[in-house]
C-alpha cells in the first residue's frame, strides 16, 4: 500500500538527531516491547502491514517503539488473541487503523518458480504497481531501470504470504540502479544504489537492452574485394539495405 511509512526519497522531516552514546533502549518499556515481539514472532505474520496501517498523523508523531507497540496490539486483536475491550479495560488505547487487513482475491500461483528469470548483468525495469495491501516494493524505484547485480536465492513472497494467499516462493535479486535514474541529474553521476527486489516486481528491460546493443555496434568498415571497394553494413544499416537500399560500390580510380 502507498502510505506515509514508505519514506524512501522523501524529505522535509528535519534533521535526524545523532546520539554518540545512544543506549539500546531509551526507556524500560521499549525493552519490554522488544521482548514481547520476540516471544510472539511465530504468530506475527503481517506485522509490517499492521504498522503500515497506522494513521499518518499517529505514525509521524510516534517514536520507533511506539509504532511497534501499536503494530503488536493490532496484530493480536486481528488474530483474536486479545480483544479491544480487554485492552481498554487495562488502560491501553488501541488506535483506529486506516484500513482493515487486506485479503487477496482470486487464484494465485503457489508452486515455487525454481528457475530464475534473470541472470547477472540482465537489464530490468521495475513494474509500476500500486498494491492496496502489503508490499516490499518502494515507491521511488517503481518504473525505474536497473541491472541485476546478483541472485540471492529463493524466498517467500511477502506480498501474498501476509494476506494468506500462498507463499509464492521466488528469486530475490540485488538490483543496481544509477543514482541519477532514481534522483535526477542533481546527484553524482557515478553513484549507484542497490535494492533487493522479488522477481514479481521485475520485467525484462528490452528497450534498455536494445539501446545498449545499438551503442556497442562496431563502426562500418570497408573491405577490398578485387578491384571493388564494398562498404559492409552493420545493424540498422543492414536492415535499411534489405528494405531496398543497396551498398554503394566505388569504382577503382
Amino acid at each position: 500500500m502507498n502510505g506515509v511509512h514508505d519514506m524512501g526519497g522523501m524529505d522535509g522531516f528535519g534533521l535526524i538527531p545523532i546520539e554518540r552514546t545512544e543506549p539500546v533502549f531509551h526507556a524500560e518499556w521499549e525493552g519490554r516491547v522488544w521482548a514481547i515481539f520476540l516471544s510472539l514472532l511465530p504468530r506475527l505474520r503481517g506485522f509490517r502491514h499492521a504498522m503500515e496501517r497506522i494513521p499518518p498523523a499517529v505514525y509521524l508523531t510516534s517514536s520507533y517503539y511506539e509504532r511497534w507497540l501499536n503494530a503488536l496490539i493490532t496484530s493480536l486483536v486481528e488474530r483474536e488473541l486479545l480483544k479491544r475491550e480487554e485492552l481498554i479495560s487495562r488502560g491501553a488505547h488501541p488506535i483506529a487503523l486506516t484500513q482493515p487487513a487486506a485479503l487477496r482475491k482470486g487464484a494465485l500461483q503457489t508452486a515455487p518458480r525454481k528457475r530464475a528469470r534473470f541472470g547477472e548483468d540482465d537489464r530490468v525495469v521495475v513494474r509500476n504497481i500500486n498494491p492496496t495491501g502489503h508490499t516490499r516494493l518502494p515507491r521511488y524505484v517503481r518504473g525505474k531501470r536497473g541491472v541485476i547485480h546478483r541472485d540471492w536465492g529463493m524466498y517467500v513472497f511477502p506480498d501474498s504470504s501476509v494476506h494468506n494467499a500462498g507463499e509464492r516462493e521466488q528469486h530475490v535479486y540485488s538490483v543496481s540502479f544509477k543514482a541519477r535514474e532514481l534522483w535526477g541529474d542533481g546527484v553524482p553521476p557515478r553513484d549507484t544504489v542497490r535494492i533487493d527486489l522479488w522477481e514479481d516486481y521485475l520485467d525484462a528491460d528490452r528497450v534498455g537492452a536494445r539501446a545498449t546493443k545499438k551503442k556497442a555496434q562496431p563502426a562500418r568498415r570497408t573491405k577490398r574485394i578485387g578491384a571493388v571497394h564494398v562498404t559492409l553494413p552493420t545493424g540498422a544499416d543492414f536492415i535499411n539495405q534489405r528494405l531496398g537500399e543497396r551498398p554503394r560500390r566505388k569504382k577503382p580510380g
